[in-house]
C-alpha cells in the first residue's frame, strides 16, 4: 500500500511539472524589429510558466506551413505568429484551429477572420500619417520627395504609402519625384536610392521611408554623397534608426509597439488557455508613437523606456 502511493504520487508530480507549449513564429531575426517581438513573446511566455519554441518562417509560406505542422505534432498549447502571407497563412491557422490549437497572429493580419483567436497589429494609418506630418513639417511644406516603399505583397506596405499620401498629398508643393519599392531592404535601398541620386541628384530634398532599414539604406547612399541634409523620416522604431537620430541623420521615425503587442499576444494567450475566451475582439489595433530627437533617448528594442 505504502509502495502503492509513492509510486502515484510521483507520477502526479511528474504531469503536474510538466509545462505547455507555445511557439513563436516570425519572419527572419536579420531585421531586429522581428527579433524584438519574437524575445518579447518568448520572454513573456517563460515568465508566465510556459515552454518555449522559437522559429523563423524566412517569409517562405511553405516553411511556415511545415512550422505550423510541427506545432500541431507537439500539441502546443498555443502559436504565436507574425505571418508570411495575407492569404497564404489562412491554411496553416485552419489546420491550427481544426486541431484545437489558438493562433494569436502579430504585426501582420491575415485575409480572414474567425480563425485566429486575436489579430494584434500597430495602427499602421495612424503611424503612417504621424510620421508624413513630421515630414511635411520637417520639409517647411513644400519641396521634392523620393517615396520608398515596403514589399507591394505585403498589406502594412500599402496602409503605410496611403497613410503617408492622405498627409503629404494635401501640400501642393510637395513633389514626388519617384515612388519605389525596396522591399523593406536596406541593402535594396541603398542600391535604389544611389540610382535616384544619379537621376535627380541635389533636386532630392527628402525621402520618406515604409520601414527603418530602408530609411538606414537611403541615409547610407545619401551621407555618400554629401547629401546629410536631405531630411529622411523612416517607420518602426529600430535603436538603429534612434541612434542615427541622435547623431542628427535620420531626422524622426515611427515606433510601432512590437514588444507591447507580442507581450499582448502571450497574455491573451495564456488567458485563452486557461478560461477559452479573452474578453477582447479578435482585431486589435496599437497606435503608434512619433519618435524625434526629443525623445529617441529613452526608445529601446521598439520600446519607449520613458516619455
Amino acid at each position: 500500500m505504502i509502495f502503492a502511493f509513492g509510486k502515484s504520487s510521483t507520477s502526479i508530480s511528474s504531469k503536474s511539472q510538466k509545462k505547455k507549449l507555445i511557439y513563436v513564429i516570425t519572419p527572419s531575426h536579420s531585421n531586429p524589429f522581428f527579433k524584438a517581438e519574437a524575445d518579447a513573446a518568448a520572454q513573456k511566455a517563460k515568465k508566465l510558466g510556459y515552454d518555449v519554441k522559437v522559429a523563423v518562417h524566412d517569409d517562405d509560406v511553405a516553411k511556415q506551413s511545415k512550422l505550423f505542422d510541427e506545432a500541431i505534432a507537439a500539441k502546443a498549447a498555443a502559436i504565436i505568429c507574425d505571418n508570411a502571407g495575407a492569404d497564404a497563412t489562412i491554411a496553416p491557422v485552419k489546420r491550427a484551429k481544426a486541431a484545437g490549437i489558438p493562433v494569436f497572429l502579430i504585426d501582420r493580419e491575415i485575409n480572414a477572420t474567425g480563425l485566429a483567436v486575436a489579430q494584434i497589429v500597430s495602427n499602421n494609418y495612424q503611424g503612417a500619417k504621424l510620421g508624413a506630418q513630421e515630414f511635411v513639417r520637417l520639409m517647411g511644406g513644400k519641396g521634392n520627395y523620393i517615396e520608398l516603399v515596403g514589399k507591394e505583397s505585403d498589406t502594412n506596405a500599402g496602409i503605410r504609402s496611403k497613410g503617408f499620401h492622405s498627409v503629404i498629398d494635401k501640400y501642393p508643393k510637395m513633389k514626388m519625384l519617384a515612388r519605389v519599392s525596396a522591399n523593406w531592404s536596406q541593402t535594396e535601398a541603398y542600391t535604389k536610392m544611389e540610382s535616384l541620386i544619379q537621376r535627380y541628384g541635389k533636386s532630392i530634398q527628402g525621402v520618406i521611408c515604409g520601414n527603418d532599414t530602408m530609411a538606414m539604406g537611403a541615409m547610407a547612399a545619401l551621407l555618400a554623397h554629401n547629401m546629410k541634409d536631405v531630411i529622411v523620416v523612416g517607420f518602426d522604431g529600430s535603436n538603429d534608426v534612434r541612434d542615427s537620430i541622435l547623431r542628427g541623420e535620420i531626422k524622426a521615425t515611427v515606433l510601432q509597439p512590437c514588444w507591447e503587442g507580442a507581450e499582448l499576444a502571450v497574455e491573451l494567450a495564456d488567458k485563452y488557455i486557461k478560461t477559452g475566451k479573452t474578453g477582447r475582439p479578435e482585431k486589435i489595433l496599437l497606435d503608434c508613437t512619433l519618435i524625434t530627437a526629443k525623445n529617441a533617448k529613452y526608445l529601446n528594442n521598439f520600446r519607449l523606456l520613458k516619455k
